[in-house]
This record gives structure tokens, sequence and C-alpha cells, in this order.
């Protein structure tokens, strides 16, 4: 009997010393406060993880930059297209198993498609929080929620919101260029775009508060800034308009480089033409989407403006700042277009002369007048052709802006070394060019002056100028 009792002892003891430090790595991973937020989509969303981070950390959160190591996972999300939202779908399938082995794991779906898909999040048994982009300073009190045994949601959007007097901490930062959400949400209701449904209404922060962050931006060493609105070039605060807007961060130091996205050609003023060309610390670099060359297409995406109206704008900033880069946008295989559509497309994209764009085939987007009214009836194997075609023409675009600056002198913010070579920097010009060039003296936040001796189509290649 005493042998009996003694290896049933024995056998428990070695249940214990099995099991005591997984239970105990189990209690530690729970008791940390650690979050890693993955990102998608627009830059908004990028400048909304820092929100996110802002208020997580002063709710004594720490960022933990591997997805291993956190046990509170954050998915930011973008559902401007299907392939956005496939993408963060099969992320959750990883995180499922991730889930499994970790006691404790939360995981929450931020943003664009919180707001669009809702409550759907919740099936497959991975998403445990649900919070919109007006959220935000809720999720401590989500999560808790969560530590309580319920699901946690809300998606409830605001007029008011802009997030102005929360101090972003910069997570997806080099330490050389940063964003400042300058206004929320969005009221063209494009026909094709979930934007205004995702993202509310239309409003703008206090300039004092943009400024303030810039200001306290510049004093930690960051030299280039971007001001981020669904479309910037509506902002409006009080008497203040963009154009002001610009003009007043402009002035915080010749030093610091000023950007802005995304501007609505409907928008474009020359009052904000002027005020580029006028300070050299603003950038000659514009984003205006074309989205369509085809006076159709654009009544049908609801656009607001025409192809000519758009080609006077393009007009106009190359004759204010001849060397101003431009960029832009192209939907191809929207609802009816035709070979003759397609054409326009491919000939504004030649007038307007672009340095480089984004290009993609239309995706259906549920709950949009695209959706609800027009017939996505253009063949898939068609939109392919089509894509490939204004692919085609904006690279040889692309080689020839860049072939322009052969021998030219351009000041450039280095950025980084080269992923190549530890002996090459590269950085961006005024007209957000990359340019890679042999140097080991400079470091990131320099100005160099380097002179353009080759090029790709993507990349500029120069020598440091003495």
């Amino acid at each position: 009997m005493q042998i009996k009792t003694k290896n049933i002892f024995q056998v428990q003891f070695i249940f214990v010393k099995v099991c005591l430090p997984t239970f105990a790595e189990d209690l530690k991973f729970m008791a940390r406060k650690s979050f890693f937020i993955e990102t998608y989509g627009c830059q908004m969303n990028f400048s909304d993880s820092e929100i996110v981070a802002s208020v997580l950390k002063d709710n004594l959160y720490e960022f933990e930059p591997d997805l291993k190591k956190a046990n509170l996972i954050l998915l930011n999300t973008c559902s401007i297209r299907d392939h956005a939202e496939q993408r963060v779908i099969n992320r959750l399938k990883h995180l499922k198993a991730l889930k499994g082995k970790n006691r404790g794991l939360i995981v929450g779906l931020l943003g664009c498609m919180a707001e669009r898909m809702k409550e759907e999040l919740f099936e497959g048994g991975v998403v445990d929080l649900v919070a919109g982009p007006d959220s935000y300073r809720e999720l401590p009190r989500l999560i808790e929620s969560i530590k309580s045994g319920n699901r946690a949601f809300n998606i409830v959007l605001s007029a008011e919101e802009t997030y102005a007097d929360i101090k972003p901490v910069r997570i997806n930062s080099n330490g050389i260029s940063a964003f400042i959400s300058i206004m929320r949400g969005c009221q063209n209701y494009c026909s094709y775009c979930v934007v205004p449904y995702t993202r509310g209404k239309e409003r703008s922060r206090q300039p004092e508060t943009i400024v303030a962050e810039a200001v306290d931006l510049f004093s930690r060493g960051f030299r280039e800034i971007t001001l981020l609105g669904q479309n910037v070039n509506s902002y409006y605060y009080n008497s203040v308009n963009f154009p002001k807007l610009m003009m007043m961060v402009a002035q915080i130091n010749p030093a610091l480089r000023v950007r802005f996205a995304t501007s609505h050609p409907k928008d474009l003023s020359d009052e904000l033409i002027q005020v580029i060309a006028s300070r050299p610390n603003i950038c000659k670099s514009i984003h205006l989407p074309l989205q369509s060359g085809s006076n159709a297409m654009l009544k049908l995406m609801n656009r607001r403006y025409t192809r000519e109206y758009y080609l006077s704008r393009v007009e106009a900033i190359y004759k204010a700042i001849p060397d101003c880069g431009i960029s832009t946008d192209i939907i191809t295989g929207f609802c009816s277009e035709t070979d003759a559509d397609h054409c326009d497309t491919l000939s504004a994209m030649q007038l307007a002369r672009f340095d480089y764009a984004f290009m993609f085939k239309y995706s259906e987007r549920a709950g949009t007048a695209a959706a609800d009214k027009l017939n996505d009836n253009v063949a898939e194997d068609i939109k392919t052709t089509r894509l490939n075609e204004i692919i085609a023409m904006q690279q040889q675009l692309s080689l020839e802006s860049n072939q322009k600056d052969m021998g030219k002198l351009m000041e450039v913010l280095v950025e980084g070394t080269s992923k190549r070579s530890k002996k090459q920097l590269t950085g961006r010009t005024s007209q957000n060019k990359v340019v890679v060039f042999n140097d080991t003296t400079h470091r990131g936040g320099d100005y160099v002056v380097v002179r353009i001796t080759d090029c790709t189509s993507a990349t500029l290649k120069g020598e440091v100028e003495e």
C-alpha cells in the first residue's frame, strides 16, 4: 500500500512539474500589456495606427514589434478594393493558429473593414474586437470588456472626431518623414468608392493643432511632413482654407519639407498652385487622381469634372511650376467601359505626362452607387489587358520623365542606406523621385545636392556634387 501511494505521489509530482512552467508562461503572457499593429491600405490608415498607438500607450500598453510576442494584435484595414480585404481575411487565418497557441491573445480589427463588414468579422472565432475609425479612444474600454468575457464592438461614426488633441506615437516612421492628418471623412461620393460610408462626414482640424504638431516634429529631427486627408484641398476651418494652412506650415522653418495627399481635381485652386510655387520648401509634387480619361466614365464615376477640366488643371500646374512632378490614380474596366473610353485614358496620360501612377482594375464594392445602379460588365480578361496597356504606357512616361533629369543638380533629402549596398544612400527629391547615390558621409535627414547621371523608369542615380 505504501508503494502504491508513493507511485501515485510521484506521478502527480511529475505532472505538476511539467505543467507549472507552461501555466506560468501563460500568466506572464496575459499579464503583459503589449500590442502589435499591422496596417493595410492608404497613408491615412498608417496615420491612424499611430493614433491608436498613442491611445494604448497612455493606458500603459507597450508597442511590441514582434507579432508573436504581443498579447494584443490589431489589424488596421482597408476596404477600397476586394484584394485589400482578402489580404486581411488570409491574415486572420494565420492568426487563428497563433491564437490557439497563446492563451489570452486578443485579436482586433480596426478601420474601414470594421465599418463596412461589422458583425460578420466575428465569424470564425478569431476576431474579439471590432472598432471603426472614429472609435479609437474607446479601445482601452473595449479591451477590458473582452477580458470580462464579452465581444467588443464600436463602429459609430462621428461628425466631430478629429483626434486633434492626441499626439501620435510614430511607430511607422523612419524618424525623417511623418504624416499629419488634417481632416477626416469624405463626402464626394464617387460612385465606386466606400470611403464616405466607412469614414463618415468630412471635418477639418483646428489649424493651430496642425501647426503645433508640425513644430514638435521638426524639433524632434523630422525634416518632412505630409498633410493627409481623403481630400486635403477641401480643408476649411473658420477662415483658414488649405492654401493658407500650407503657408502656415511651410513658414515653420525653411528646412522642413511639406507635402500633401490626396487632392481632388475639382478643388485644386489657382491659389493653392501659387502657394506651392512661392515656397521652396513646399514640395513640387502633386498627386492628382485622374481615374479615367473618358468623360463618359467620369460622369458614371461621379467625379464632377471633365477630361478637359482635368487637363486644364495640369496645364495650370506646369505653367506656374514647370518642374512639378504629377502623379495619379487610374481605374480601368469600370462599368460599361468601351475600347474608346480606354483609349481616352491612354491619351490623357500622354497629355498629362505623369511621373508615376497607381493603376488598378475596377473592383465592385457592395453598398456603393456603382454596385447598386450600374453593371460590372467588363470581362476580367479585358480588364487585365487594359491594365497591362496602362502600366506599359506609364512605364514609358516615367522613363521619359526621369531621362529629362539627366545632368541636373537635385536636392535630395536622405532617407537611409540603399537596400543594395551599404555604400549607397537613398532619398527623394522635391518631386518625390527616388535617388540612389554613392555616399558614406551623410545620414538620414541630411539634404544633399546630387547630379543625376543615370536612371530607370523607377529610380534616379547620381553622384554627390562637391
